[in-house]
């Protein structure tokens, strides 16, 4: 898990759309990356639909949202259009960056051992710095929590 004060790796991948996302590209402005485990599941879906209604409050405070999770694209922009998310969910294929922010980790279930995407979201300062981690997120809060700290951090 990255620390707060250490410069977030830099990424640069496609949403659901075929668009581009990378995180030089939002330099000089605030970015949430929530990592979630898979599209269209209750606390995923609760935790992204969070992040939609209070999308203006982040705009507001020159935040974008990003989610993140193992899905692909065709996955990721069915989610979108079921729940009408109005942010990014970014694809990686590849797992690097998962791997990268710490949030692709070895879970288990029912005594089997697998590996999987861990909820985890970080505040990225307009400086490229982690300016919050949370590494245990409850979907229903979340956002809520996210909008309040940023808020603070800007105050």
């Amino acid at each position: 898990m990255l620390e707060v004060g250490q410069i977030a790796p830099d990424f640069s991948l496609q949403d659901q759309e075929g668009g581009v996302r990378s995180l030089a590209d939002a330099r000089g402005r605030w970015v949430v990356v929530y990592f979630y485990p898979r599209d269209d599941t209750p606390g995923c879906t609760k935790e992204a639909c969070a992040f939609r209604d209070d999308l203006p409050r982040f705009q507001g405070l020159n935040a974008l949202v990003w989610g993140v999770s193992a899905d692909d694209a065709q996955a990721h922009q069915k989610f979108a259009r079921k729940f009408d998310l109005n942010f990014p969910l970014l694809v990686d294929p590849d797992k690097s960056m998962l791997e990268a922010y710490g949030a692709w980790v070895e879970k288990s279930m029912y005594g089997k051992t697998y590996m999987g995407v861990q909820r985890i979201t970080y505040l990225i300062g307009p400086d490229g710095k982690v300016a919050r981690a949370w590494p245990k997120v409850k979907p229903d809060e979340h956002a809520e929590e996210v909008a309040t700290a940023l808020a603070e951090l800007q105050a």
